[in-house]
């Protein structure tokens, strides 16, 4: 989805769009896959506004996906929740002498970034895409892990058994099969 910066008027621009369930798809295994799976299409709500060097973005979708538990491997499926605010700068009205990478390179701050500007982002003055703005946010609210239920057992390390569903009877304390015959030898 990509807006023109001219449709944004005074009052500031509201959209409505869908988020087709092949964008979620291709966001989300682009880089390599994140394990995640989207299972239907979500709907993206986000306001314009035109601000001196730029324009502010706030949004919000939701997207509801599948995963395997951290622990036992099941299928779950969780709802998450976007909802982001970025500061959107013209690279058109930057000034040349503002900024350099040679500058920064010579200063020592190559690379770094004060916290005042971590909401802000760029774009080339004319038109916002928002395929990476989405990508992005949605990569940025991903748990970590995902589990079944928060008293999931897991599965046994030795046998494999699903340990929600019955106990294996393997000896619980794995032994490291490079120190295996260390456990043989008897000490006097």
């Amino acid at each position: 989805m990509v807006v023109k910066v001219e449709e944004i008027g005074e009052e500031g621009l509201e959209l409505n769009e869908n988020i087709g369930l092949e964008l979620l798809t291709r966001v989300l295994s682009q880089d390599g896959d994140t394990g995640y799976r989207p299972t239907r299409d979500s709907h993206l709500a986000v306001t314009l506004h035109r601000v001196r060097d730029g324009v502010l973005v706030q949004g919000q979708f939701s997207v509801q996906l599948t995963s395997p538990c951290k622990r036992c491997l099941a299928e779950v499926v969780t709802e998450i929740p976007v909802r982001f605010t970025l500061n959107l700068m013209s690279r058109a009205g930057l000034q040349e002498d503002e900024w350099s990478v040679e500058d920064d390179e010579k200063s020592g701050r190559a690379g770094s970034f004060s916290l005042e500007d971590a909401d802000q982002d760029w774009f080339d003055g004319k038109t916002i895409d928002f395929d990476p703005i989405l990508r992005e946010q949605l990569l940025l609210a991903l748990p970590m892990q995902v589990l079944c239920r928060e008293e999931c057992r897991g599965l046994c390390s030795v046998c494999g058994q699903d340990l929600n569903v019955k106990s294996c009877g393997c000896e619980l304390k794995a032994i490291d099969p490079r120190l295996a015959k260390l456990k043989d030898i008897k000490i006097n």
